[in-house]
């Protein structure tokens, strides 16, 4: 399992994903979901990645590598798309020839053929712009009205950004936010875990403002998890008992 989000805001885009997978209680590791393909001053692309660890590095692979046209024989990388819409279909295009290959042997041997994406990023000339791609191939895009997406263990984290997160947010603001989501699904699935990965893009830059990696002994991150419990537990606290069952009202 993994919690991946990004959060689409005026100011640009928040990317956060855990780094664990595990195969059984006693084969836990850590691999990269947050992967980043840039050209500063051309185009930033990040795509997070939730479900079957062979499945996901195929289709990352296929798009360095290139995706083939059936009709055109043309060759067609994440590097060359002209627009995130584009980008969006390449990244279904290479789900659906990794499902070709692989997809029946897998589900034969009851692995399962399961792949979820978030694509996110901006192309010069063309909108800032967030998808969640399915293992279909398919894809919705996040907008003003509902300005993040979330893949893989979400219900745990969700309802902090249901509650506080809007297109208007500011960047360091939506961070701050992804951050407290991450750390709630953490407190309540051991599948998700440190270290994670953090990425933010300025729109209009096309390229990566901030790319860092959170481990456990982080200071800020610490603080943030300490200061959230505590403003839950004042909060709960400042709220009236109910009067249910005490003869008021």
């Amino acid at each position: 399992m993994t919690y991946c989000v990004g959060i689409f805001v005026q100011e640009g885009l928040v990317m956060i994903a855990d780094t664990r997978t595990n195969a059984g209680l006693d084969n836990i590791a850590t691999y990269r979901k947050l992967h980043i393909f840039e050209k500063p001053g051309e185009r930033v692309v990040a795509i997070a990645t939730s479900g079957n660890l062979a499945v996901t590095q195929s289709v990352l692979s296929l798009l360095s590598e290139g995706v083939r046209d059936p009709v055109t024989g043309e060759v067609e990388t994440i590097y060359d798309t002209p627009s995130m819409f584009r980008t969006a279909q390449l990244v279904g295009e290479a789900i659906r020839e990794v499902y070709r290959v692989d997809g029946k042997a897998l589900e034969q041997n009851a692995a399962g053929f399961d792949v979820t994406m978030l694509v996110g990023g901006q192309i010069a000339g063309r909108r800032l712009r967030l998808f969640m791609v399915y293992r279909a191939g398919n894809f919705i895009e996040a907008t003003e009205d509902t300005p993040y997406l979330q893949i893989g263990e979400h219900k745990y984290g969700k309802p902090i950004l249901d509650r506080a997160v809007g297109f208007r947010t500011s960047l360091r603001e939506a961070l701050k936010l992804g951050l407290i989501s991450m750390d709630s699904t953490i407190r309540s699935n051991l599948s998700v875990g440190l270290p994670i990965d953090v990425l933010t893009i300025r729109r209009d830059v096309f390229a990566s403002e901030l790319r860092h990696r959170i481990e456990a002994q982080d200071g800020y991150f610490q603080d943030l998890r300490q200061r959230w419990s505590a403003a839950l537990r004042e909060a709960h606290i400042a709220i009236p008992p109910p009067p249910y069952g005490t003869g008021v009202g």
